[in-house]
């Protein structure tokens, strides 16, 4: 298998962060300059009808897009440490957290860096309003995230899940545009500090 990614992009990392997670060594990984447009008409994205990374290249010749279904993939194959839950009740609640983080933390805090960045103007047309409002979106979700995050270890179960990497990987994102979305959040903070120091994080 080939996985096709693109550095600094927070939706490849995740896929990255999964497989350093479980240790994952056997899928080569082909990394495309998105800034050269060397994505733009890949026979990965064309293939995997995709308009982004990463993309998933199977043995068989076919393809697969978007990074929780990747995820979801190889937990598939490579079921430990387990990231998407186990039994009902918990693949439920990891699911709720994952596409809460995302849709309100994830997915803001990237077009909010995406659509202000000078240098990602090649990617998108700057948009000062539409960044302002997808910030102040991420940021509202950051004070649910602070008092979720009081006095556990994990935004959900008693471990690290695909909920976690979503964050970290948006957060370490909007870096980029020196946002540190953690900042005077005492219990994010230390969360995204125990992220960054795992020993999959130092692999990215």
């Amino acid at each position: 298998m080939k996985l096709y990614v693109a550095d600094y992009a927070p939706n490849p990392r995740r896929v990255r962060w999964l497989m350093a997670e479980k240790g994952i060594t056997d899928i080569a990984v082909v990394t495309l300059d998105i800034m050269k447009g060397e994505h733009r008409d890949h026979p990965a994205l064309t293939g995997a009808e995709a308009h982004g990374l990463p993309v998933l290249e199977l043995d068989d010749g076919s393809y697969l897009a978007e990074s929780l279904a990747i995820g979801r993939y190889l937990e598939s194959l490579y079921p430990q440490p387990n990231l998407f839950g186990a039994g009902a009740r918990e693949i439920a609640e990891i699911e709720m957290w994952t596409r809460r983080v995302e849709l309100h933390f994830g997915l803001p805090l990237m077009w909010g860096t995406r659509l202000s960045h000078p240098a990602l103007a090649v990617l998108e047309a700057p948009n000062p309003e539409a960044s302002a409002y997808f910030l102040h979106t991420a940021k509202d979700f950051a004070e649910k995230l602070e008092a979720r995050l009081e006095g556990r270890d994990f935004i959900c179960a008693d471990r690290l899940t695909m909920a976690d990497i979503v964050a970290a990987c948006a957060a370490d994102f909007a870096r980029i545009i020196r946002l540190r979305i953690e900042k005077d959040r005492p219990n994010l903070t230390r969360w995204l500090t125990a992220m960054r120091a795992r020993p999959a994080a130092q692999t990215l």
